[in-house]
């Protein structure tokens, strides 16, 4: 019963461990972790060697006051793990009720963005709720056509400004207020990018930025911000899209004639993807 009981809780150990890990490698609190770890590794084996109890005392208290800190240094990233699991089983499936969008309309819809350098912003909603931020805004409840959403987001039309909300295939909202990220890393970012990191630190929704100075458009998911431009930006979209509407059907032939119109618009032989 004994041996048992050990299996168990080593299992347990190494799931949460795993959890830990995985969820915050590449993040600050990922590299925080590290940095904790190998100082404690050092200390530890450095005060077992020479028989350093004082200083084996000291680390001891140390290491408790960073497991309180780190609860307020690194809380979006901890919210968000917390809202994570706190959505377990209540995610809708994507494809029931009123679902109407697909890739390739989305798609559409984003490289018209770019090729009028329309800024935008979108929120796909996965397990986190996003009513809360939607409350903020304008509730619409409509079929995502290219035609409504280039008419949102046309200045000076009072809901061009903000952000749009995407759930279950519908465009839920309009002129949302998403939550700003103080990243250092987006000091040079316009506030729409900023908004799309921020909304991914607080969720795990999948956030869409196009940018109106340049017409590249910007993925965010999980705290993290990837740029695409030029041709890379409708295979990029696709990748993405097969995440935020996972049961929907893409037309094969769809993205390469994208692709292809893409490249005589800019005149340009290659994409390029700005890490």
């Amino acid at each position: 019963m004994g041996t048992f009981s050990a299996i168990i809780e080593i299992a347990i150990l190494y799931c949460v461990i795993y959890t830990i890990l995985k969820g915050a490698k590449g993040s600050r609190f990922g590299q925080a972790l590290m940095g904790v770890g190998v100082l404690i590794a050092m200390s530890a084996l450095f005060t077992y060697l020479f028989h350093f109890h004082v200083l084996s005392l000291l680390i001891k208290y140390l290491l408790i006051y960073f497991s309180i800190s780190s609860v307020v240094i690194f809380q979006p990233e901890i919210r968000r793990f917390l809202a994570t699991i706190g959505a377990l089983g209540n995610k809708q499936k994507l494809g029931e009720g009123t679902m109407s969008l697909t890739p390739k309309i989305f798609i559409d819809t984003v490289l018209e963005l770019s090729e009028r350098k329309l800024g935008a912003l979108f929120a796909f909603e996965c397990a986190i709720s996003l009513r809360g931020y939607e409350e903020s805004g304008t509730e619409i409840d409509a079929v995502i056509t290219p035609e409504l959403i280039t008419t949102i987001f046309t200045p000076p039309l009072p809901l061009h400004d903000g952000g749009a909300v995407i759930r279950n295939g519908r465009l839920s909202s309009a002129h949302c207020l998403f939550p700003v990220s103080h990243n250092p890393d987006l000091a040079r970012s316009g506030m729409r990018h900023r908004a799309a990191v921020g909304m991914s630190e607080e969720t795990d929704a999948i956030v869409v930025a196009v940018s109106e100075e340049t017409g590249s458009v910007s993925i965010a998911h999980n705290g993290k911000i990837h740029r695409y431009s030029g041709e890379a930006i409708a295979p990029a979209l696709s990748r993405w899209m097969q995440k935020a509407i996972p049961d929907a059907k893409e037309d094969k032939g769809f993205l390469q004639k994208k692709i292809e119109s893409f490249q005589k618009i800019f005149k340009i032989g290659k994409g390029t993807h700005l890490p």
